[in-house]
């Protein structure tokens, strides 16, 4: 198994402070007001009924465009706004069918078997009928049969559109380049770590922690971990621990720290449940300790493994066997990976 290499090599770069996160300040109406009439941009304060919005006069172009990295979900809500959308909206329903078909046979699931071959023409055949969902995952593919260009071809097509994966996927195939183009990656990286995208985020993270096609800023890279490790990033989960451990980018506090290893752990990140079956080790927690050490080991952390084996020692039969029994019956929560 490979090694989760997630935190960066210390840079010699100045600090910085850039990419700065605003807070909207909460506001608090105590004796809020009762009110007749409900204002609002679908229900306007006028009876003539040709002061409401008509969606119907949007150019399909434009709705489509909107809609270009919409779900199926969303796509049906959509098209029942009027009868306009609907029609506008019809190639991209049809490529949500090609799509869910290239995703069944990318993955040999639904009765079907695995075969890369037909994945890509189900997701090609997507990517025509303008789903950006579909051209990432033709991307993908690609990439995975090493044609890279086509790959970044397609990433940049939805990226354009404004997909944060594929906003994420080609910033990273930027930084994978030889030579690396840091500085549009970088760019890209924070248009989808803005809409929210977690793994961009926590790339972006780390371009600012190692001073990659930008000024290192330790405390930048700690809140942009964080974010995506409150968005359910495993690996930000765990450097983020690291950062409060170590008192990087963010205030020194070994709770916090914990708290966030713990919850790395408990996501299938092999080096935190390492490092927090040590901890449980040092605070007494014998069985506790054994558990997350035998998934660590079995996770190819080979040092957990001799640690582990030392407590085993410690502990009684009964003991040791409520150990395994708890990391056979273990399952990883849920997590964005």
């Amino acid at each position: 198994m490979k090694q989760q290499r997630t935190w960066p090599c210390k840079s010699e770069s100045p600090h910085f402070t850039s990419l700065p996160f605003t807070k909207k300040p909460l506001i608090h109406n105590s004796s809020p007001k009762p009110s007749k009439t409900h204002f609002s941009y679908f229900n306007p304060p006028s009876s003539s009924s040709s002061s409401r919005p008509d969606f119907s006069a949007l150019p399909y172009d434009v709705v489509s465009r909107i809609a270009t990295s919409f779900s199926l979900p969303n796509l049906r809500a959509a098209s029942l706004v009027c009868r306009a959308w609907r029609d506008a909206l019809k190639p991209l329903r049809e490529a949500m069918v090609f799509l869910k078909w290239g995703k069944r046979f990318k993955h040999g699931r639904g009765g079907v078997k695995a075969n890369l071959g037909k994945a890509l023409d189900s997701f090609l055949k997507g990517a025509a009928r303008g789903s950006t969902l579909a051209m990432v995952d033709a991307g993908l593919i690609y990439w995975e049969m090493g044609k890279k260009d086509e790959a970044v071809g397609w990433y940049r097509r939805a990226a354009e559109l404004g997909d944060p994966a594929g906003q994420c996927n080609l910033a990273i195939s930027y930084l994978q380049a030889n030579p690396p183009n840091s500085k549009e990656a970088i760019e890209w990286l924070y248009q989808a770590s803005i809409a929210g995208h977690v793994r961009a985020q926590y790339q972006l993270a780390l371009c600012l922690h190692q001073g990659r096609g930008v000024e290192q800023s330790l405390q930048e890279a700690a809140r942009w971990y964080v974010r995506a490790a409150e968005g359910g990033y495993v690996r930000a989960m765990y450097n983020t621990s690291l950062c409060y451990s170590l008192g990087e980018g963010l205030w020194q506090s070994h709770r916090l720290a914990r708290k966030w290893m713990k919850k790395a752990a408990d996501r299938g990140h092999s080096k935190a449940q390492f490092e927090h079956g040590l901890s449980l080790f040092s605070e007494g927690e014998m069985m506790k300790a054994v558990v997350y050490l035998e998934l660590a080991t079995r996770a190819g952390e080979t040092a957990a493994a001799h640690v582990k084996n030392a407590i085993v020692h410690q502990l009684s039969a009964t003991s040791r066997d409520k150990a395994m029994l708890l990391a056979n019956n273990w399952r990883a929560l849920p997590s964005s990976r």
